[in-house]
């Protein structure tokens, strides 16, 4: 059951989620009355019009449900081009910057403009939306903002690049919402974890035999941390994840990938301790373990398995560059720079106000280490941003 303390939403917003509550309830009777959890949280964040990520409610920043690194200021987005502009400075032809999920448009704002302060701007910055309303927000914001030179290399993308392209591929919090089925461990056999019905119609998880995928996908990680999960252990997992990886990565001929999230070595992921999994719902900046609260009004994320990025990106045919805590990757990229620049601000509440920022980027209670950051290549050499504090021993 949801805590007591979350907000009650507005009329509008309760009338909001009921209708995707009964899209899902139709989508379970026609599935002889059960889903996979993965299609219900696909339906719940992305339903055309009603999902999560699909509907118009302000979901970043302090008015929202929760608040990404690129929110924060600008900080975030410059480390960041400080250390892509070394891969788009080794490639030559037209180059892509590649961004998946744009959020509020505030990451491709400060990352153009700091790339054009470093002259190491692409010729396109291509943002793959699936939600109509970021998009247009993405738009509004960038337009906005950017002087003319920069926005028209701005362009939206219904889908990943279809040839071949060069540049590099950037994802900040996708891969946490990525529909993630779930398993379960029951006499010592995999189970997946549906959604069905009960008497009242509200929802409830039930388990099924997991499916080959599935079942090979959970196998191969006991093996891994040579350890079989005992009964009653129930988590996370992407066996889907390889083929995400080659979808929206595998033409890219010459540059680079990197993934920014929250998540744990594969070690560190399946503890015995953590018997639940790391779904997490946010909403309104409460987090709480409820996915069926008000579906279409909160986000459901999953924590990651870095190990299992990895193992993702080097099948798709990249060479793995490094992995490191966020507040590492931040001090290798010119974090200790923009700290000079910010100290030098004589407006005191704007100082304090960009410290504030960095605190949140770096410090381990924060989102110094529980976000990460992992690299991969393809006939470059991004090995160098990951060089202050590579954790690549803890896959």
């Amino acid at each position: 059951m949801p805590s007591p303390s979350l907000p009650e939403p507005e009329p509008a917003a309760k009338a909001h989620s009921a209708r995707l509550r009964e899209l899902i309830q139709q989508q379970i009777h026609a599935n002889a009355g059960a889903i996979p959890f993965a299609r219900y949280m696909e339906l719940a964040l992305y339903a055309p019009g009603l999902g999560y990520y699909s509907a118009g409610a302000r979901k970043f920043g302090a008015e929202g449900d929760f608040v990404t690194a690129p929110e924060l200021g600008s900080v975030f987005a410059e480390c960041v081009g400080n250390a892509l502009a070394g891969v788009l400075r080794q490639l030559d032809g037209e180059r892509m910057f590649f961004e998946i999920g744009g959020g509020s448009g505030a990451f491709a704002e400060a990352i153009l403009r700091q790339l054009a302060a470093i002259g190491a701007l692409p010729d396109r910055y291509a943002i793959l939306e699936p939600s109509a309303d970021l998009r247009e927000r993405q738009q509004s914001r960038l337009r906005a903002a950017l002087p003319s030179e920069l926005f028209e290399r701005c362009h939206w993308l219904d889908g990943p690049p279809e040839r071949e392209w060069r540049g590099v591929l950037f994802a900040n919090e996708v891969l946490d919402a990525l529909p993630t089925p779930r398993f379960a461990i029951r006499d010592g056999q995999v189970y997946e974890e549906f959604v069905a019905l009960d008497a009242e119609g509200d929802f409830i998880r039930v388990d099924q035999p997991a499916d080959a995928l599935l079942h090979s996908a959970v196998r191969h990680v006991e093996r891994d941390i040579d350890a079989p999960f005992a009964d009653g252990y129930r988590s996370e997992i992407l066996p889907q994840l390889p083929y995400w990886i080659q979808a929206v990565g595998g033409l890219l001929s010459e540059g680079a990938m990197l993934f920014v999230d929250y998540g744990y070595p594969r070690r560190e992921y399946y503890l015995p301790e953590r018997r639940d999994g790391t779904l997490v719902c946010h909403y309104r900046h409460r987090a709480h373990d409820d996915p069926f609260h008000q579906p279409g009004l909160q986000d459901l994320t999953a924590f990651v398995d870095f190990t299992a990025l990895a193992e993702a990106g080097v099948q798709a045919g990249f060479d793995f560059s490094g992995y490191c805590a966020q507040m590492h990757f931040l001090l290798g990229n010119g974090l200790e720079q923009r700290l000079r620049a910010i100290d030098a601000i004589t407006d005191e509440v704007e100082r304090y106000r960009r410290h504030q920022e960095i605190k949140k980027l770096t410090l381990p209670g924060e989102m110094g280490e529980r976000f990460q950051a992992m690299g991969f290549q393809r006939g470059i050499d991004f090995r160098a941003a990951f060089v202050a504090g590579d954790l690549s021993r803890r896959l």
